[in-house]
């Protein structure tokens, strides 16, 4: 289970890295409103990984937590090095914006922590 969760773990934060690097200027439009939808879609994909992540690794949801902790970690300490050199990592985006990244980040691992962790209590 620790192999594929870590595997897991680095191939979403590859993929998030990429989705950003390609359409990271579709996320940061100005105003009020599409930062609210990028929340309420990172929460709602960080959720709905939480639960299905015993039917994603195959493990029983007891472990949905464990599993998930270690998917996240990877993740979250990619992110974090990839928030710190944000201007080098996306060079198209403005630099400031990297506290709105990593704000983003943490929201959806975080919902993807709370969805894992309401998936095993309920079994």
């Amino acid at each position: 289970m620790a192999f594929r969760s870590l595997g897991l773990g680095f191939g979403l934060a590859a993929v998030i890295f990429a989705l950003f690097h390609v359409a990271g200027p579709w996320f940061f439009l100005e105003g009020r409103r599409p930062f609210q939808l990028n929340f309420t879609v990172g929460g709602a994909l960080g959720l709905a990984l939480g639960l299905l992540t015993p039917s994603i690794l195959r493990v029983p949801a007891k472990a949905a937590v464990h599993a998930m902790a270690m998917m996240a970690v990877p993740g979250m300490l990619i992110m974090a090095a990839v928030g710190s050199h944000f201007a080098v990592f996306f060079p198209q985006l403005d630099p400031t914006l990297d506290k709105v990244f990593g704000s983003l980040m943490l929201w959806f691992y975080g919902f993807a922590l709370a969805g894992s962790l309401w998936r095993a209590r309920g079994a």
